[in-house]
């Protein structure tokens, strides 16, 4: 059994560090772009116009990257992704707005047309599969027709004869 820790810190030093916590250019969030940068993709970042002011944009291959981080937006079956034990009902709340945002934003971004990739930090421990990722989704994607069941009956005049 864990059992919780008690803060050593007052609320008011606790309140000033996690406002020290950044929420653009974190370390996952620059080992992502260095991933692109390196395969040579090109790619524009933090672009406020798009819902949900995605972390890293290629708007050639119309795909925006989301880097989350596994804590704060709950990565399922990730062990960082635990719950405080102190102020529980308010940490809740929290992780239940971040979540239901996250899936707003991909939403709309979708409607918009634009392909949705979501890199969650801790999959970054292995670059190699993060980068693979990443090229599949921008892969130019190949059309699909819909075949149709019956065939299409000819609304045509009869052949012309030439030479007559």
């Amino acid at each position: 059994m864990i059992l919780p820790v008690t803060d050593t810190l007052t609320i008011a030093e606790r309140s000033r560090l996690m406002a020290k916590i950044k929420g653009k250019n974190t370390g996952p969030e620059r080992a992502v772009r260095s991933l692109l940068h390196r395969a040579g993709y090109r790619f524009r970042i933090h672009i406020r116009g798009l819902p949900g002011t995605p972390d890293v944009v290629l708007p050639k291959y119309r795909t925006v990257v989301f880097v989350h981080g596994c804590f704060w937006h709950r990565h399922r079956g990730c062990k960082v992704a635990t719950m405080p034990h102190s102020h529980v009902r308010f940490w809740k709340e929290k992780f239940r707005r971040n979540v239901a945002n996250d899936v707003r934003h991909r939403r709309k971004l979708r409607r918009l047309g634009w392909r949705v990739v979501v890199v969650w930090s801790c999959q970054l421990k292995r670059p190699d599969r993060v980068l693979a990722k990443l090229e599949k989704a921008l892969r130019p994607r190949s059309v699909r027709y819909a075949r149709t069941q019956t065939p299409l009956a000819i609304a045509a005049e009869a052949r012309p004869v030439y030479g007559k």
